[in-house]
């Protein structure tokens, strides 16, 4: 037991740096990907958690009936799914005038106190006189908000007539202006839960049949409205003579469902609840030729925001499959060659009677606390990102606050998926080992035999070449598997950069002005530039820790450490380059990919300088790489190197 400890102390001493690019791996790979996962986690569960707190109406039930709705079907309604889950109103939208100019506004009329759609004051000034105190709708976008104090003049004869479509209605010809005008004094500012998006909302206007985009940038081609105004249902009732009336029948009603804590909000079990919960109502008000159900599905501001959720979630399933690709790749090439280097001792615990499984486990041990480590990184690398994403789409969208829960499922899935591909290589690169007999393993590994690359065969560009140059390219081709390595990480690591260049090129020239897409797209050019950095330190430095013998040779034999350092790093940037020419292709694919998830972007239309930018990002994070293990490189020990065995 003693010894396997001491082997084992001796294996995290040796390989730490081995230890460390595990760690770097796991930390950019899974916090990356849950990350953008767990945003998307972060913004259905705010919005469920804000639907609820809100009592958010799960339909807006507009009759299609001259008269609206009567009392007792109002009444009705409020039976059924409680008092304070049903408001009655009526809303339109209105060309009035405020300040002097003319504005497209929507009028909310309510009945009574508003215990559905509860909204979030912003400003009050209570101390303003007025005959008629309303509330204003106030964000910092298309819906400019009318300031507090504001006085406004609702001429009804005008409004009615505009939506009449031109025809003033003959139930207020005869009434004098003077009753038809009323004049509003805005008092308070809020923000309704029913409107979220900063590209303002879509107007009434638009007819029933237009259907209401859920991109942001599309709802500019519609018709919207300027500002919202929040009204007390009795400024419409007139009484004249002996006759009373009001100006607008109740055509609206909101209902909340009365068991929302069942269901979040747009999952799968709510949208099957809502439509039976549509088909009782529907029917109970008349039929579909009395009234007409909306559902949040039908509301623009929710259904942009989880519609972008789910771009989201595709960007982030496809980028998630490069991602594990280069991880999984380049831990298998860890601990593949950590366990080959580890021959002679795997030898002497199997002499010792050490059974096969306890020496592998020896392997996994190390792996596992390199990824459990990352893990605890990457976790806190989630939350950072999740939080960054979720803070930016308060650029694109009024966002609810940020829910408290604790979304891990989407990191767990991630985290998992590593630890399985580390574990699974681990075990198949050590049974491979444990399984050859200890005389065979004693003995060093025979060297790759040398042999005439291609070039060779090619002899007015082979004699074009130095002795260093030749040199290189013999160590390059004749270690194919190493090169296959570097050059699939680095194509991979370039489709990634290449991909989140595309999505920013996508919202700085081609009109897609969404910061919450360009928040992402700059993340992944980050996070692909940090995994390529890390790839190539990786598989450099194992590369380095292989051939010290050959290294402290060149140094014996006079070469400067400008030389030696050269020696090493003309392989790793032919390699790179190599790869990045190979990931030019897939990052076709990758961007073709990505731009389907999102329904927008083309492939042709990503700018040409696009694709010349990404190799130089790629080659400057190689160039900081090759600087940090040039150390490495002119520090190698020779007298220990050359007295290693062959």
């Amino acid at each position: 037991m003693k010894t396997y400890l001491k082997t084992l102390l001796r294996v995290f001493k040796k390989h730490f740096t081995r230890l460390l690019s595990i760690i770097f791996m796991v930390v950019i790979s899974a916090g990356f990907i849950s990350g953008l996962g767990s945003a998307v986690d972060k913004i259905n569960y705010s919005l469920t958690d804000y639907y609820r707190a809100q009592n958010v109406s799960d339909f807006i039930l507009k009759s299609k009936k001259d008269q609206g709705f009567s009392q007792a079907e109002i009444d009705e309604v409020k039976a059924r799914y409680g008092e304070n889950n049903v408001n009655a109103g009526m809303s339109l939208d209105a060309e009035i005038e405020i300040d002097g100019q003319k504005q497209l506004v929507r009028l909310y009329f309510f009945d009574g106190e508003q215990t559905v759609n509860k909204q979030t004051e912003r400003a009050a000034k209570d101390d303003i006189e007025a005959d008629i105190k309303i509330c204003a709708e106030e964000k910092d976008n298309k819906i400019k908000g009318v300031p507090l104090g504001t006085e406004i003049e609702l001429n009804f004869k005008d409004i009615l007539t505009q939506l009449a479509d031109g025809e003033m209605p003959p139930q207020i010809a005869a009434v004098p202006d003077k009753m038809l005008t009323k004049t509003v004094t805005v008092t308070k500012t809020v923000l309704s839960p029913l409107t979220f998006g900063v590209d303002g909302e879509p107007s009434f206007k638009n007819g029933e049949d237009v259907e209401i985009p859920d991109n942001i940038n599309d709802v500019n081609a519609l018709i919207t409205v300027e500002n919202i105004l929040y009204l007390p249902y009795d400024i419409l009732f007139l009484s004249l003579g002996n006759m009373s009336f009001t100006l607008l029948p109740k055509g609206d009603l909101y209902v909340a469902l009365d068991n929302r804590n069942v269901f979040d909000a747009f999952g799968k079990d709510y949208k099957s609840y809502i439509e039976g919960e549509q088909s009782t109502l529907t029917a109970m008000l008349g039929g579909d030729e009395n009234v007409r159900a909306l559902t949040l599905y039908d509301n623009y501001s929710f259904n942009a925001l989880v519609s972008y959720g789910g771009k989201l979630r595709g960007i982030c399933i496809v980028l998630m499959i490069a991602f594990l690709l280069v991880t999984a790749l380049v831990v298998l090439s860890t601990m593949t060659r950590l366990i080959e280097e580890e021959r002679a001792q795997v030898a002497c615990l199997s002499t010792l009677g050490y059974p096969s499984w306890r020496i592998i486990f020896k392997y996994l041990l190390f792996a596992m606390i390199g990824c459990g480590i990352g893990g605890v990184g990457a976790y806190f690398v989630e939350m950072g990102v999740a939080t960054l994403l979720y803070v930016v789409f308060n650029y694109s969208f009024t966002m609810p606050p940020m829910t408290p829960r604790i979304t891990l499922w989407f990191y767990l899935a991630v985290f998992f998926g590593i630890v399985l591909v580390t574990l699974v290589s681990t075990v198949l690169a050590g049974h491979k080992l444990t399984a050859d007999k200890p005389a065979n393993l004693l003995r060093p590994k025979a060297p790759k035999a040398g042999k005439k690359v291609f070039l060779e065969r090619i002899p007015f560009i082979w004699n074009l070449l130095s002795f260093k140059y030749k040199s290189t390219t013999r160590n390059v081709l004749r270690y194919m598997n190493r090169f296959l390595m570097t050059v699939v990480a680095v194509a991979f690591s370039t489709a990634l950069v290449l991909a989140g260049l595309a999505l920013l090129d996508l919202c700085l020239f081609h009109g897609i002005n969404s910061p919450s897409v360009m928040a992402v797209a700059v993340v992944v050019v980050v996070f692909a530039g940090l995994l390529t950095a890390v790839v190539i330190y990786t598989l450099t430095n194992i590369n380095i820790s292989e051939r010290n013998r050959e290294i402290a040779t060149l140094m014996v034999l006079g070469y400067h450490d400008r030389e030696v350092a050269g020696y090493i790093y003309r392989e790793v940037y032919i390699d790179t380059v190599v790869g990045i020419f190979f990931g030019y292709p897939l990052s076709a694919l990758l961007i073709w990919a990505v731009f389907g998830v999102m329904g927008m972007g083309t492939l042709g239309g990503v700018g040409w300088f696009v694709w010349l930018i990404a190799p130089f990002i790629v080659l400057a994070f190689t160039a900081f790489v090759t600087l940090l293990l040039r150390r490495k490189i002119v520090k190698i020990d020779m007298n220990e190197s050359l007295k290693a065995i062959e």
